[in-house]
């Protein structure tokens, strides 16, 4: 499908890194972009998002290329988009939908569509008005007058409908989930998940620990599903490894909120591996978009490694950072050539030492906090 890409620079410094991306999330969705179109604003017109002058100007482009589709790297309000493919004649999606679009096709776990869909549904909710205006204007007509429904009123019932079934689905998946995390706990499992922005090479390191064939490509939002695998740490003994969903800047809400089941796998670890693209020229700020939602999600207290990947991208070398309290801040790894994996399991076996020395004396003693995430 022919696309346009749209974004709007409001003066952010992640402006062509957050563009490029927008690229990948177009293709990895099975959109072939064949422009872009860029323009600066101090602020979001209300009615069409990038103006009149804008609008015009991507029209033309539309009819030009013989474009079926028009993506913009924003979200918009169910207005700017009905306003929007009233001016474009073509479809138009947002950031959000877009990012939708491409969970629904990944999800491959009946756990993982059902959260897809939830979030989907939320969505539409708010755009159901779109397809049925012209009901709501008749007021009455054949067949409208008296007590019966408008096709509104009967979309947005069976949508409250289905929404309510999917929630309880999900609602039996957390006290699974709860379940099998206590059986974890009774065992004294330590639990460690892996964590990051999407395409950070997180599978391809899960992989690597857990000698697991987990599907791993260069591609944006690989895995949905989190998948569990006890591994063996020499004198700390098995831990459970998790590998879960990648995160984006602009994550939406509906998303986060849906796979909360699946996060909360995240928010029980005793040890986050927070992986880092190091070649990626905006580590830094995908380092911020993904501490953002684990404090959404209530796991901004788990202990962290940064674990910097791809260093033979970066020109870097294995090692180790330690913080002025001798405690493992960053390990450097290539997770595809294997260099510094020895290191990092090394470091995930002391951190988990530490933690079970102080587990050990707090059960004996008071701990000071600061003990407990040595």
């Amino acid at each position: 499908m022919r696309a346009a890409l749209v974004g709007l620079d409001f003066g952010k410094n992640d402006f062509a890194a957050s563009l490029d991306e927008l690229l990948l999330l177009a293709k990895s969705a099975g959109a072939e972009p064949v422009i872009t179109i860029t323009g600066r604003r101090a602020s979001p017109d209300a009615a069409l998002f990038v103006g009149t002058g804008k609008a015009q100007e991507v029209a033309d482009a539309v009819a030009d290329l013989q474009l079926e589709l028009v993506i913009f790297n924003h979200a918009l309000s169910p207005a700017q988009q009905r306003n929007l493919e009233r001016v474009l004649k073509v479809r138009v999606l947002d950031r959000t939908s877009l990012i939708l679009d491409i969970f629904a096709q990944r999800a491959k776990s009946h756990e993982g569509k059902v959260q897809v869909e939830l979030a989907q549904l939320q969505h539409l909710a708010t755009r159901l008005i779109r397809g049925w205006t012209h009901l709501e204007r008749q007021k009455g007509g054949i067949g409208l007058r008296g007590p019966g429904e408008t096709q509104l009123e009967t979309d947005r019932r069976l949508l409250g409908e289905r929404v309510k079934a999917l929630r309880a689905v999900l609602a039996k998946l957390r006290r699974q989930h709860a379940t099998q995390r206590r059986a974890r706990g009774r065992s004294e499992t330590f639990s460690v998940s892996l964590v990051g922005y999407t395409n950070a090479g997180k599978s391809t390191i899960f992989n690597s620990l857990a000698k697991a064939g987990v599907y791993a490509a260069n591609q944006l939002f690989a895995t949905l599903d989190t998948t569990s695998r006890r591994v063996y740490l020499g004198e700390v003994g098995h831990v459970v490894i998790s590998d879960t969903v990648g995160f984006i800047r602009e994550l939406p809400h509906q998303l986060v909120e849906a796979f909360r089941a699946t996060l909360e796998e995240t928010i029980h670890a005793d040890l986050l591996l927070h992986v880092v693209d190091a070649a990626s020229p905006v580590r830094m700020e995908q380092i911020e978009q993904v501490n953002l939602v684990l404090k959404e999600i209530g796991a901004d207290h788990v202990p962290q490694i940064l674990v910097w990947n791809k260093i033979d991208a970066a020109g870097l070398e294995p090692t180790v950072e330690y913080d002025e309290y001798g405690k493992i801040q960053r390990v450097f790894v290539s997770a595809k050539s294997g260099a510094g994996l020895d290191l990092l399991r090394e470091a995930i076996a002391a951190s988990l030492k530490a933690a079970l020395e102080a587990r050990g004396r707090s059960r004996s003693e008071p701990v000071d906090s600061a003990d407990m995430h040595a």
